[in-house]
């Protein structure tokens, strides 16, 4: 079961909340511009496991604390550490939430209300949606410090183009929302104010759609990505057809043809 957090804990480092059935994990570290300590990241890999054994969430919104969205994985505690298989197991403790992201049966959208660094641009890159307020900022600037944004990479480098991925990996430098948005690293840009009404609208629009659907489709739009394009439509026939004889489709094409709404669970 989901737990929820009283927001007014301060040291705990994710609030998570649920509302209308949208589930809010909220980073809350930001002092250190919400940086990916263990113990966020461990609350983070427990949060997205619960999601997805609650039937009843329908969206999940990843927003944060302060004037930045996540400066990436916590250096401060990685260099005080002095451990290289602390900082392996940090790193791959990020690649597995992640992949926990990618295989949520519901959508995940980044609200991005400030700078999103490093890893902090990988949480972005790699939620299903992003919502940035008009004055985000984006970059993967590990290089800077000798540190190549290589976890990073993957994530950005399968959802913005490859040279533009490449151009942001090798300079580390910014970019800002107008430019996220051009190139596909978020979905909206609006003002900071509209951010949160940004976000629920986004989320109504989702709620609407029948969770079975969405979820089937997440999983297929993954899938078929890493695929060649024979296996990826073999692939995806074999879901729309399966997707086509469920209950919720079926109630749909009805609701279609005969011009009423559709009256899904």
């Amino acid at each position: 079961m989901l737990a929820t957090i009283d927001s007014t804990i301060d040291e705990t480092p994710l609030i998570v909340s649920i509302e209308d059935d949208v589930a809010f994990l909220t980073l809350n570290r930001p002092k250190q511009y919400n940086a990916l300590s263990k113990a966020l990241l461990d609350a983070l890999h427990q949060a997205l496991e619960d999601i997805a054994d609650h039937k009843k969430i329908r969206v999940a919104v990843i927003a944060s604390k302060g004037n930045a969205f996540c400066a990436g994985h916590d250096l401060k505690e990685m260099h005080g550490a002095n451990n290289a298989a602390f900082a392996s197991e940090l790193f791959t403790q990020c690649a597995t939430i992640m992949l926990q992201i990618t295989r949520l049966p519901v959508p995940v959208i980044a609200e991005v209300q400030g700078m999103a660094t490093a890893a902090g641009c990988q949480l972005v890159a790699q939620c299903d949606l992003a919502v940035a307020a008009e004055h985000a900022k984006f970059a993967v600037s590990g290089v800077n410090l000798g540190l190549f944004c290589s976890t990073p990479a993957v994530a950005l480098s399968r959802t913005i183009s490859r040279k533009r991925a490449a151009e942001m990996l090798m300079t580390g430098e910014f970019i800002d929302a107008a430019t996220a948005l051009n190139w596909g690293l978020v979905n909206r840009v609006v003002p900071a104010e509209a951010l949160r009404n940004t976000t629920l609208a986004l989320c109504e629009t989702l709620k609407a759609k029948p969770r079975g659907a969405l979820a089937t489709g997440k999983a297929l739009f993954y899938r078929q990505l890493e695929l060649g394009m024979e296996a990826a439509y073999a692939d995806a026939s074999a879901t729309i057809a399966c997707n086509f004889a469920d209950d919720d489709a079926q109630e749909g094409v009805a609701a279609f043809l005969q011009k009423r709404k559709p009256d899904w669970d």
